[in-house]
């Protein structure tokens, strides 16, 4: 991601998982979960975006180990969990249930929560019904997945900043069906046809990876184009996007007074063209007990200068929390 400015810190060295495996959840899927740092220090879990991204080695580099016990997990679907790019029994609700079980597994009564994008959806979706499970949220690239949100990335809006990138993305579909993308794209990326699925899987997923830097990054935009990596993220996501993450309108902002009491840390690039700053400064408004930074370099990912740095002070800020 280019070279931190001055002052700006980088993740912290690779370290492998002291524990891995699998949990069955009683309906038909087992999620592949790690655990990162040393046993029995500060308890946390770390919930990737998309849905259908699956967590990276990287992920494990937000948090100080000699001071976390970090839990990261594929959500179902995608990553090492089973069936592979699965869309049944898969619903935001199914996976609030799965992060209760890991916890429950993972022998703690609270844990700091740390989310970004659909990350961040999931985190707050997890400490609204659970909050006396909640440490502290940090939460990154907030995404709330309202109805405008959605319009605004798959339908009209994005595409005015990025016009070239937009065309890739509308060439699966025809003229007559591009009224509604996220429909057009649900009937290929659930049809009996295995190289429709897979392109529009493709044309689908790099839309995502070519716009969530800032700059342009080729080796993510070629990460979300490898087959197996776009046809779980393109379906997983898409089919929670078709359903609105099975959640009432404007459900995660109308129930923040549940969490307003819980430590937070709000963080948000300035040209965030996936998640824009509305729902992060809409959420600041509505929590405003909670830290706020908007970095006025960044985009989208986790891993721009701006935003890293801000992450791992607040994983730093309530180790031992």
């Amino acid at each position: 991601m280019g070279v931190p400015a001055p002052g700006r810190r980088t993740l912290y060295p690779p370290v492998e998982p002291y524990a891995s495996g699998m949990l069955a959840t009683g309906d038909g899927h087992e999620i592949r979960w790690e655990r990162a740092g040393t046993p029995g220090a500060t308890p946390a879990v770390f919930l990737h975006g998309g849905p259908g991204a699956g967590i990276s080695p990287r992920h494990r580099r937000l948090f100080d180990p000699t001071r976390y016990d970090v839990l990261l997990f594929d959500q179902r679907g995608c990553g090492g969990s089973r069936p592979f790019a699965s869309l049944d029994r898969n619903t935001t609700w199914d996976l609030v249930a799965d992060i209760e079980r890991l916890r429950a597994m993972a022998g703690v009564e609270r844990w700091l929560v740390f989310g970004g994008s659909w990350g961040s959806t999931l985190a707050l979706a997890y400490a609204e019904t659970y909050p006396e499970r909640v440490t502290a949220l940090v939460l990154r690239g907030i995404f709330l997945l309202r109805r405008a949100e959605l319009l605004w990335y798959y339908q009209e809006g994005a595409s005015w900043l990025y016009p070239d990138l937009w065309e890739a993305f509308l060439a699966p579909i025809p003229e007559a069906e591009r009224g509604d993308l996220i429909g057009a794209y649900h009937r290929r990326l659930t049809g009996d046809d295995p190289a429709v699925r897979i392109a529009a899987a493709k044309a689908w997923s790099v839309w995502e990876g070519s716009t969530i830097t800032l700059l342009p990054d080729p080796d993510l935009s070629a990460h979300y184009g490898e087959d197996d990596f776009a046809l779980a993220f393109a379906r997983v996501e898409n089919h929670y996007f078709t359903h609105g993450a099975w959640l009432e309108e404007g459900q995660l902002l109308r129930d923040v007074d549940r969490i307003r009491h819980i430590p937070g840390v709000i963080i948000q690039g300035r040209y965030d063209l996936a998640t824009p700053v509305r729902s992060a400064w809409d959420l600041h408004r509505a929590w405003p007990e909670a830290d706020f930074h908007l970095v006025p370099d960044a985009g989208h990912a986790f891993d721009e200068p701006g935003i890293l740095d801000l992450l791992l002070d607040a994983t730093d800020r309530f180790a031992g929390g």
